[in-house]
């Protein structure tokens, strides 16, 4: 049943620069991102009947002022608008915040202004799953496949994929969605950790090595992501020490953070490629369409697949990274292309090339989010988990309402409605930056720089 438009008139876009400073202990470092503060721009949406939706997108620190003040600016295009009759018609609304003919010159559909809509979007999805007091995952899958098509711009993709098609597809997958619900709720979704690679340039002991396998295979951990893209020989070494004590039956992934230069990925990947693993991801520049088809096509013999997707701008890049066959996973990231709208636009390509889903996550808010997509695609797409993973990276977590939760290495099927995206407030008076409690003392202690100008956004 359609949603009332009584009260659902919007009547305020808050956003908020909200950061960790996760430098201090080197999480999430990498060959490229050496200090990255996880961060995020925080955006609530309010109605005028008190409902509120919440949305974030991610970054590393430094530069979520821009987006902060980007999104800001995109206000005028949502205030006043009934969200019902967004939701209603959201391509044409998504048409609309991502192609304003002045604003568009700073993309399109990329960048800056890309990741300030995902945030905005993000927000009114979780709006939208709160009206419907359904998880998101549950509000997607719960839509006609009409209705979940009508959510999505197919301008550029109709080469690869049109709306008529993407109808037909899910169509097909009505039959057994009630059975797969009742998997997903009773199994979760099978994840991967990245923890015994996360801080892998600060020289940890073999034995400490030893220790975070052990950890993770007593937690049910069956595949292991290690960073490398530095020196090849010290790659060889962890991801060996890793090898040795996750055993040859556990699956071993490699993570470059775009590091190298084509050739450059194709030569350190042969030389590690007697440690069987699985993928390379992220070998060189996310936007190097021909370079993954060439590294892909140069490590098919290895049995080596390449995994990219987590800094790829927009839906036309992954059209091409398939058409080429670039990739081998598509790792999607909820808060990277324009939201949910675009994010299900992959998937449907994803799906017509063959080529399985396994989400980015790890960053702020990052798990909870795609979670949700995730559940969605294996109930109304995919109806597969085999060779599908979601990426879990264990910080953040403890700063929302609804965190997502994983056991025995399976992520647990949310319950409570919305995107999982909301900060508990605790969360904001502390690490709003510059002004929250914990940035205060850590500036005044010396630990991190004054803020300058353009930093202070959040008042």
């Amino acid at each position: 049943m359609p949603l009332s438009r009584h009260g659902l008139n919007i009547v305020d876009i808050d956003v908020q620069d909200v950061r960790f400073p996760t430098s201090l202990g080197g999480h999430g470092s990498d060959a490229l991102h050496t200090d990255p503060n996880y961060s995020c721009a925080y955006v609530i949406t309010s109605t005028e009947n008190g409902q509120q939706g919440y949305g974030l997108t991610f970054t590393c620190g430094r530069g979520t002022e821009i987006i902060v003040l980007t999104i800001r600016s995109m206000k005028k295009f949502i205030l006043g608008r009934n969200a019902a009759d967004i939701f209603a018609n959201f391509s044409e609304f998504w048409r609309i915040i991502t192609n304003d003919s002045q604003m568009r010159w700073l993309g399109p559909e990329k960048g800056v202004v890309h990741l300030a809509v995902a945030a905005i979007l993000n927000s009114l999805w979780d709006l939208w799953a709160r009206l419907e007091k359904k998880p998101l995952w549950k509000l997607l899958a719960d839509l006609t496949p009409e209705e979940l098509v009508s959510t999505i711009d197919f301008r550029y993709i109709t080469d690869v994929i049109t709306k008529e098609e993407a109808v037909e597809i899910l169509k097909s997958k009505q039959n057994g969605k009630n059975e797969r619900e009742r998997i997903l709720k009773e199994k979760g979704y099978p994840a991967y950790t990245t923890q015994v690679g996360e801080n892998s340039w600060l020289g940890y002991s073999d034995e400490f090595v030893k220790e975070q396998c052990k950890k993770y295979l007593d937690l049910g951990f069956t595949h292991f992501k290690v960073k490398v893209g530095r020196d090849v020989k010290d790659d060889y070494k962890r991801c060996s020490l890793v090898r040795k004590y996750i055993g040859d039956d556990k699956f071993l992934m490699v993570d470059a953070n775009q590091a190298w230069s084509v050739e450059e990925a194709i030569e350190w990947m042969k030389k590690l490629a007697p440690l069987k693993p699985m993928w390379i991801e992220e070998p060189t520049s996310p936007d190097d369409i021909l370079g993954h088809a060439a590294i892909s096509k140069a490590l098919q013999p290895y049995n080596i697949g390449v995994a990219t997707g987590e800094m790829c701008a927009n839906r036309v890049i992954f059209k091409q990274l398939l058409q080429s066959n670039g990739m081998q996973y598509c790792q999607i990231d909820s808060a990277r292309v324009g939201g949910i709208n675009e994010i299900l636009a992959i998937y449907l390509m994803a799906y017509k090339f063959n080529v399985k889903v396994c989400p980015h996550a790890g960053g702020v808010g990052l798990c909870e989010m795609v979670q949700h997509l995730q559940a969605w695609d294996f109930v109304s797409l995919s109806g597969s988990m085999e060779g599908r993973l979601i990426e879990y990276v264990d910080q953040q977590h403890e700063h929302f309402y609804d965190p997502c939760i994983v056991e025995k290495a399976r992520y647990i099927t949310p319950k409570q409605p919305g995107y999982s995206t909301q900060f508990l407030p605790e969360t904001l008076k502390k690490f709003a930056y510059p002004h929250g409690s914990e940035w205060k003392r850590m500036i005044d202690e010396g630990m991190f720089p004054k803020p300058d100008e353009a930093e202070l956004v959040n008042g």
